[in-house]
């Protein structure tokens, strides 16, 4: 019997084992979520919710009554009137084709240009990296519209040095002109990126083997030839990734050509896409088309990267 009730007992102790152990289980399950449910907050917040408003708002048609909608407003379906009359402004279409041209010219220079400086510095024979590096990354630290405000003072007559020199050898250059405006903006932003994404490809260089440029040291390659065969190659992806980033900063650029249009006459209120939505929606206060015209933007940045990933990767293969 004593046996007989020894066993009987057994379930019953184990019971709370079992329970505690399942508790333990699901708590390690929720701790993940724990963790990320104040990202996931920001994250729906600041980015899934402002986009969903924004392709919401950009099939809505809103009508004011009165002079200031001090009558009534009214919401109705717009169906796709607001990107038609989006589409069907030249000047938006013309800034989208603008900085097309200005990706076309400056992403290959800035990524050429950050390559370049990487390879330098990872170099054996490279003095001072360091320090180099610091000096490269530090116009990223200065924001956009201090960056502006600094190069325009070197765009002006009568303020910036440049045109003292330039006059000693019969020049008179005209940063701010119709023609030369836009390729000064793209001094700014190459002066201003350039670093950053040399940075990237550092942490990519860094990455590779020592083993591969000792192979190539006992092989006899020269610097030239470990960069062209070993360090091109394996920071393919750091490329890839900086790329990418520009074409989409190329159709994000705002602050350079705000600041700049206070002094250059041929910046216009919708030079660039962004101060195009901006102008339409602030100044002219059309929000739906605004809105619109943001998600445009945002689709030719995403049809634009999407294509860059997929040339990229069928050379690969």
């Amino acid at each position: 019997m004593t046996t007989t009730s020894r066993a009987g007992q057994r379930p019953a102790r184990q019971l709370p084992r079992t329970k505690a152990r399942n508790n333990r289980t699901d708590g390690a399950a929720r701790a993940p979520w724990m963790l990320l449910a104040p990202f996931l907050v920001l994250f729906v917040l600041t980015f899934i919710l402002p986009i969903f408003v924004a392709v919401l708002s950009s099939f809505t048609k809103v009508t004011r009554s009165g002079l200031f909608g001090e009558t009534g407003v009214e919401s109705e379906f717009a169906g796709f009137s607001n990107y038609a009359q989006a589409l069907g402004d030249g000047s938006f279409i013309a800034s989208i084709g603008r900085m097309l041209l200005f990706g076309i010219i400056q992403v290959p220079v800035m990524i050429a240009l950050c390559t370049v400086l990487a390879l330098m510095l990872e170099s054996a024979s490279a003095k001072w990296p360091s320090f180099f590096r610091a000096a490269y990354f530090l116009p990223y630290g200065v924001p956009g519209v201090i960056a502006t405000i600094l190069w325009s003072f070197l765009y002006v007559p009568g303020l910036s040095p440049l045109f003292d020199i330039a006059a000693l050898v019969g020049l008179t250059p005209d940063f701010l002109g119709a023609n030369s405006v836009l390729w000064s903006i793209a001094n700014i932003v190459t002066w201003s990126y350039t670093g950053y994404n040399m940075l990237i490809i550092v942490a990519q260089l860094k990455a590779i083997p020592g083993e591969l440029y000792e192979a190539a040291k006992v092989d006899g390659a020269s610097t030239f030839r470990v960069a062209l065969s070993i360090q091109l190659p394996l920071i393919k992806p750091a490329l890839v990734l900086t790329t990418v980033f520009s074409i989409i900063g190329t159709l994000q650029l705002f602050a350079e050509a705000e600041v700049l249009k206070t002094v250059a006459p041929a910046i216009d209120s919708q030079y660039t896409p962004n101060l195009s939505a901006y102008t339409t929606a602030f100044a002219y206060n059309d929000y739906n088309v605004a809105a619109a015209q943001a998600v445009l933007i945002a689709l030719a940045a995403f049809t634009l990267s999407f294509a860059f990933l997929k040339f990229t990767n069928r050379k690969s293969s």
